[in-house]
């Protein structure tokens, strides 16, 4: 029987080993979110990209379509300094959104989780749709509290990556962190949005559709170039009050140096910021298979060593 399982728990898992799709909304506003997994087998020394766990890392940003469906099935998203009222500069369908602030990228996330029976990742306060909705952040009292995080609940399926969990996804390449996320054999290039490349160059002046340049290292699009990527971390380690700047990286269709690619550039901003090349890609925990097959590895170990 316990044979039998693991050998079904396997199969499953070789399968969402790869990149995996999860839908969210119903009817006119379904949405899929493309993941990639990302292992914590290895490490980083020192700096950032240490994460123990497996996790995975969106494939491609959100994108204006994914956005507007949110949008229609969440209604007003607003905060603490009245309603964010701009819409994204760079309006096609499969851009990356921007003009999104951090306040905006959490409800997205906190509606993946709900809409889909997980507990919210991000604590807001007061009536969602009206300016008095504000950012809280996780307390002791709180279910799923992690000191270490207290914006992220432990307990949440969907979130945005810490800078850790982002930089690890760009750049590690097993055995150490790479200037650029450029896969094993090719140097950096810059592209045009349709011939392959990454969109860092000042020429186009506006973000592309997602996934159309390279794949990068592990699997993502564009995780250099494009549009900034909100972190959830604070930029100030340690600096989890509600209103203390949050991360950016990867650099943008307007920032015209190969320096705000790499994996030692840091960037941020205030989370009201609404910048016209500011969006997000979302991560996860991996997929529940990968436990159930930890879980009957266990078991299978077990029973060979009281057979032993």
């Amino acid at each position: 029987m316990i044979r039998n399982a693991l050998a079904i728990s396997l199969c499953l898992c070789v399968m969402s080993s790869v990149a995996s799709a999860d839908t969210f909304g119903t009817g006119a506003n379904q949405f899929t979110i493309d993941f990639v997994p990302i292992s914590g087998s290895t490490n980083p020394t020192s700096g950032y990209g240490i994460v123990n766990n497996d996790y995975r890392m969106g494939k491609y940003e959100i994108t204006n379509a994914q956005w507007n469906k949110f949008k229609a099935a969440y209604g007003p998203v607003t905060g603490s300094v009245g309603a964010y009222s701009w819409n994204s500069y760079f309006t096609s369908d499969n851009v990356p959104v921007n003009r999104a602030s951090w306040y905006e990228a959490a409800q997205f996330v906190n509606f993946l989780n709900t809409s889909t029976g997980h507990q919210a990742a991000y604590k807001f306060i007061g009536t969602q749709g009206t300016s008095n909705y504000t950012l809280g952040v996780w307390n002791a009292s709180d279910t799923g509290y992690n000191s270490a995080n207290s914006y992220r609940n432990s307990n949440a399926f969907y979130f945005l990556p810490t800078e850790n969990e982002w930089v690890k996804a760009a750049y590690w390449n097993g055995t150490s962190l790479q200037t650029y996320a450029t896969k094993a054999g090719e140097s950096l290039y810059q592209g045009n949005g349709s011939n392959g490349g990454w969109n860092y160059s000042n020429l186009m002046q506006q973000p592309w559709t997602v996934g159309s340049g390279s794949q990068e290292l592990n699997g993502t699009y564009d995780m250099m170039g494009n549009v900034w990527e909100w972190m959830e971390s604070p930029y100030s380690a340690g600096d989890y009050m509600s209103g203390s700047n949050r991360g950016l990286r990867g650099g943008s269709s307007i920032y015209n140096f190969e320096y705000g690619l790499t994996s030692f550039f840091r960037n941020n901003h205030n989370p009201v910021t609404e910048d016209d090349v500011t969006g997000f890609r979302v991560a996860s925990v991996p997929e529940p298979c990968s436990l159930a097959l930890l879980f009957l590895g266990g078991l299978v170990l077990a029973k060979r060593k009281r057979s032993a």
